[in-house]
């Protein structure tokens, strides 16, 4: 599997706005939690899974995130490239992470939070990875 946008929508009248995303089938999902940054220069930054999968939303300003699909989980290669997505909160889109990528999240805007939804409860399997923020740098 590869990363993928689900695209969400926004629908504006004289009542107001909706954010909605219709495509996106949340039946897998077991926990929520937001992420909000310290500040737009934090990078939070290589942590992923093998087992579980992650589905993000910004749900308040926008996000630059990174996924690295992992080569070999007990000694990656230093030099694999990154794919980039940009999530804005003006729009409910999801991006999907599947198992075996690590993520790096950093926020473009201050207050920014972002919606991480996962298919496994705290604890339910023992699948967290983490590498050094320039562990992927050439």
């Amino acid at each position: 599997m590869i990363p993928t946008i689900i695209d969400g929508g926004r629908y504006s009248d004289e009542r107001g706005c909706l954010l909605f995303n219709n495509n996106f089938d949340a039946a897998l999902i077991k926990r929520v939690y937001l992420i909000e940054n310290k500040d737009v220069d934090f990078i939070r930054a290589w942590q992923g899974h093998r087992i579980e999968q992650r589905w993000l939303s910004s749900v308040q300003g926008s996000f630059i995130i990174q996924l690295i699909a992992i080569d070999n989980w007990d000694t990656p290669s230093k030099i694999l490239e990154p794919v980039t997505f940009i999530l804005n909160g003006k729009k409910m889109d999801v991006l999907h992470i599947p198992p075996n990528y690590v993520s790096s999240i950093k926020a473009l805007e201050p207050g920014s939070k972002l919606l991480v939804m996962a298919d496994y409860l705290l604890g339910e399997v023992k699948d967290e990875y983490r590498f050094e923020v320039d562990f992927f740098k050439k």
